[in-house]
């Protein structure tokens, strides 16, 4: 196939988008590839739909390859099946909600488990018919309230979804193995740099769960990884060990002291420092408590939740918004400190805090035995000796404070170090979550029920062409990886007269009669425009025919590594073929 870039529906751009912040954006909207529509919604352009479909090419070619048949629902969903299994209210704003002229509640569908398990449900009744995986490439909405970073993170994006539905739990890890291994064959061939962590479900409910980040700095999702091992997993993830307990009788009784001024812990640690108590103080030996309301799904009121971290540490937004999910979680506000004057800002402590029936979680950390310098409910005073276990009793844990570079490793083996990643894929042993709640059921052999358990696997397919974008480019513009490029080779014609033109045209159409997918720079534009724009569209091998052509050559450049060779021109097609071809 021949495609004239003197026809093609293209305008490259020099100037960055006001609105883009990441090189994707720039680039995919500069190169031609994409247009913005409003926040969060783009259109793609025919050189960006081009590439997409080869994605989706590679991704149905490895979903069939596990056995995974292909189906298609509506993006249009009723509110019964979601308001069944609790996401109609969970998913908060997330969720596009709509009516229809008679009053019926709709969704945009974020996701399909739903749709697949009653799907299945309705088809399938016998043991016989098990295992099965079901896939769909579909269009999927959600209500981002910050969309950004173009094609990254939009409110409509294209999604592969998959769906494993086994007899039994070992089926279930099977087929969640078979999905692990087809999208590292994906993200391979797809020449990713990425990662495998452990992550948490969220939404979705169920046991195992695993991402795949693509490694980049402009990423949303931090990770960390061992030094020492191959443990890998999203911060949000991360376990934090707790230490043994310690003795409680060794321990000093707690005495309350006038701080003067020490609402935060900086100034704390350098009162107690300087207070001649006998021994040094770290950020490390206070206990910072920090207030937050939540709000359970469907709920109309807050409820106040105290969280204590030790000093040294902050509560992570991410981590502390996928402990308490599905309930909102939001900070204080002035209002709330008024209506419960026992919390003394700078100075609160969990003698208060527990008086007043005030649910209180603690780090890991703090365990029983731990002696802490905290609040002590007046302003300027502070308690110290406050031992866990002995002084107070916390209600529960929660594991919300930041991971950091050098924290050891949850297995044991040497310590942490982070890296920003983007998400491209996200794998779930969901269990038996929506089964249960439409009792999906097959006849055993015994004519007994049994309950089938599903496992659930997405990949961002759109999301991919941003990702590749991200970890493939250069100053000039973007270099596709060959298996998603649209087109195989970029032949541009650098010169007005015949001779070159002819030359150029019959080399085109040389590479189609052998099979190639070929991008015709045949303009009027100057030779300097055709190599900006052939730079800027990034398809990997450039042929240029140009004033080489009297000596019988044309030059084959290597997009990525800019590399220059000239060919004779009637060696061009075997060359190009044999490049392409690998």
């Amino acid at each position: 196939m021949i495609t004239r870039m003197s026809s093609l529906f293209l305008r490259t751009l020099r100037e960055d988008p006001a609105d883009a912040e990441v090189p994707s954006h720039k680039l995919l909207v500069r190169a031609g590839y994409v247009r913005r529509v409003g926040p969060g919604g783009y259109s793609w352009l025919p050189l960006g739909l081009r590439v997409l479909r080869r994605i989706e090419q590679v991704v149905r070619e490895e979903m069939d390859a596990i056995g995974g048949q292909e189906i298609q629902f509506p993006a249009l969903l009723p509110r019964e099946p979601y308001e069944a299994t609790g996401r109609w209210t969970e998913y908060g704003d997330s969720l596009f909600r709509i009516k229809d002229r008679k009053g019926g509640d709709y969704l945009l569908g974020p996701t399909h488990e739903e749709l697949f398990a009653l799907t299945v449900k309705g088809e399938y009744s016998s043991y016989k018919d098990f295992p099965v995986v079901l896939y769909q490439v579909q269009t999927k909405y959600r209500d981002e309230a910050r969309p950004r970073a173009g094609i990254l993170r939009g409110r409509e994006f294209l999604m592969k979804d998959s769906y494993s539905f086994d007899l039994s739990d070992e089926g279930l890890a099977a087929s969640y193995q078979l999905h692990r291994e087809a999208y590292q064959r994906i993200f391979d061939r797809l020449g990713l740099s990425y990662v495998i962590v452990s992550a948490m479900s969220g939404a979705m409910g169920g046991s195992a769960s695993e991402e795949f980040l693509a490694d980049a700095p402009t990423g949303e999702d931090t990770f960390v990884r061992s030094t020492e091992s191959d443990y890998a997993a999203n911060v949000e993830a991360v376990v934090t060990p707790a230490p043994p307990a310690l003795s409680i009788a060794d321990k000093p009784e707690s005495q309350v002291h006038h701080t003067p001024d020490t609402p935060t812990i900086e100034t704390l640690v350098t009162f107690l420092n300087g207070a001649g108590l006998g021994r040094e103080f770290t950020a490390a030996d206070t206990l910072k408590n920090v207030l937050v309301k939540v709000r359970a799904p469907g709920a109309k009121s807050w409820e106040l939740l105290a969280i204590a971290v030790p000093g040294d540490r902050e509560v992570d937004p991410k981590r502390l918004e996928a402990a308490l999910y599905p309930s909102d979680v939001a900070l204080l506000e002035e209002a709330d400190f008024t209506a419960n004057p026992f919390l003394v800002k700078g100075y609160i402590g969990p003698k208060a805090l527990q008086d007043n029936g005030i649910r209180y979680l603690v780090d890991p950390r703090v365990v029983t035995g731990t002696a802490w310098v905290t609040g002590a409910d007046k302003v300027d005073h502070h308690v110290v000796d406050l031992v866990c276990g002995r002084d107070f009793t916390p209600d529960g844990t929660i594991d919300v404070a930041d991971v950091r570079e050098g924290d050891p490793s949850p297995d044991g083996r040497g310590t942490l170090v982070a890296a920003r990643g983007i998400e491209i894929g996200h794998i779930f042993q969901l269990g038996r979550k929506f089964a249960n709640v439409f009792g999906l059921d097959a006849l055993g052999a015994d004519s007994k029920p049994i309950r089938i358990t599903m496992g659930s696997y997405g990949i961002g397919v759109s999301r991919l062409v941003a990702v590749i974008a991200e970890q493939s480019h250069d100053e000039q513009g973007l270099v596709w990886p060959r298996a998603v490029s649209p087109a195989d080779v970029h032949v541009v014609i650098a010169g007005k007269d015949d001779a070159v033109r002819e030359g150029g045209e019959r080399l085109a159409a040389q590479l189609d009669e052998a099979g190639l997918s070929v991008l015709l720079d045949d303009r009027t534009s100057t030779p300097g425009v055709k190599f900006a724009d052939a730079e800027l569209i990034g398809v990997p091998t450039i042929v240029v025919v140009g004033r080489g052509l009297a000596k019988g050559v044309v030059e084959v450049k290597d997009r990525a590594s800019g590399e220059r060779v000239e060919v004779p021109v009637d060696d061009a097609v075997a060359h190009l073929t044999d490049l392409v071809r690998g």
